[in-house]
């Protein structure tokens, strides 16, 4: 996880070479030279560090003096300037960019290549590449800033700080972190089931299943030419749904119809035909109203057909009654 060291003490050779930065060409010459290493061993003193009174720790001072003035330049200079340089893709990893940094600047400062500093220069590139995955993050839009530094699995305290967020908005973008990744493995699940399936019949299959059409072209590999062929075909099998629903409903509306209507006149038994004749006349003679008459044979299961005699042509029931008379 990436997290900040601003705080740490900065050791030794580091502060030396840093304020060796400061000095210019007269501070180094053989005059001055004395009295340059007094300063900055009296400011280094006053920091905190014990130079002018540690035998070892001035011995330091003047070695790194020493080295600036055969290069002719700080080392700090090669240094900051490599490390200005870097990129996000340089440091991807910290410990091979520290290696090549170390090669390469300890050519002119050989003591710059000491285990000791190893460490110290990983944690440099470690900071530098924090402070870059967060000016990158800063330049994204809405919140894919703090989803970038989540993925760099960046430290949260320091994705609050560094983006000006509250924790509470960190655990906000985790959250939907968390369903995407769900999502994701669901949608896995879903192409499993139609692996080595045409590719219409797998964006098919996620369509059904509620897929969005972004997640559908970036895990089944698709274009979206083939998304707008698949939801094509599906309205067209959903039409064709339709119509046979269509067809079917009104085929049993038929049926129910004949069922309610009754037999026919030649489907009619004659010891039927009679009994229904002589319930019609019944019903007539309590009302002459069709609607009336017409409600009152339905309720008496009467068959339509005769209903309708009744209704229009009321002398052909004698006839009926008659010929199934025999």
């Amino acid at each position: 996880m990436t997290t900040s060291d601003a705080t740490e003490k900065k050791p030794l050779w580091l502060l030396i070479e840093e304020n060796i930065l400061g000095l210019d060409s007269q501070d180094l010459s053989g005059e001055n030279l004395e009295a340059s290493i007094q300063r900055i061993a009296g400011e280094l003193d006053n920091a905190g560090y014990n130079v002018s009174h540690h035998g070892g720790n001035l011995l330091q001072l003047r070695w790194a003096m020493d080295e600036t003035r055969k290069a002719g330049r700080p080392l700090m200079k090669d240094f900051n300037a490599t490390i200005a340089a870097l990129t996000l893709e340089d440091v991807a990893d910290p410990y091979s960019v520290t290696n090549k940094l170390i090669s390469d600047i300890g050519k002119t400062w050989p003591r710059f290549k000491e285990s000791a500093r190893r460490t110290d220069v990983i944690q440099i590139v470690e900071k530098t590449k924090l402070d870059l995955l967060i000016a990158k993050a800063k330049g994204l839009p809405d919140d894919e800033g703090i989803r970038f530094l989540i993925a760099e699995q960046v430290d949260p305290e320091v994705t609050t700080n560094a983006l000006d967020i509250t924790g509470e908005k960190l655990e906000q973008v985790n959250t939907e972190i968390k369903k995407e990744r769900a999502e994701r493995a669901r949608v896995a699940t879903l192409l499993e089931a139609v692996e080595g399936k045409p590719d219409e019949e797998k964006v098919k299959h996620l369509l059904t299943n509620n897929v969005s059409e972004k997640l559908i072209t970036e895990m089944a590999n698709v274009d979206q030419d083939a998304i707008n062929a698949a939801k094509q075909a599906m309205e067209e099998e959903l039409k064709e749904k339709q119509r046979l629903a269509e067809e079917e409903a009104a085929q049993k509306a038929a049926q129910k119809k004949a069922a309610a209507s009754g037999p026919s006149l030649e489907e009619i038994p004659p010891d039927e035909m009679i009994e229904y004749i002589d319930s019609i006349r019944e019903i007539m003679e309590f009302s002459d109203q069709e609607k009336e008459i017409r409600v009152m044979c339905e309720q008496s299961s009467i068959p339509k057909c005769l209903v309708d005699i009744a209704v229009s042509e009321p002398d052909r029931l004698d006839a009926l009654e008659k010929e199934a008379e025999g």
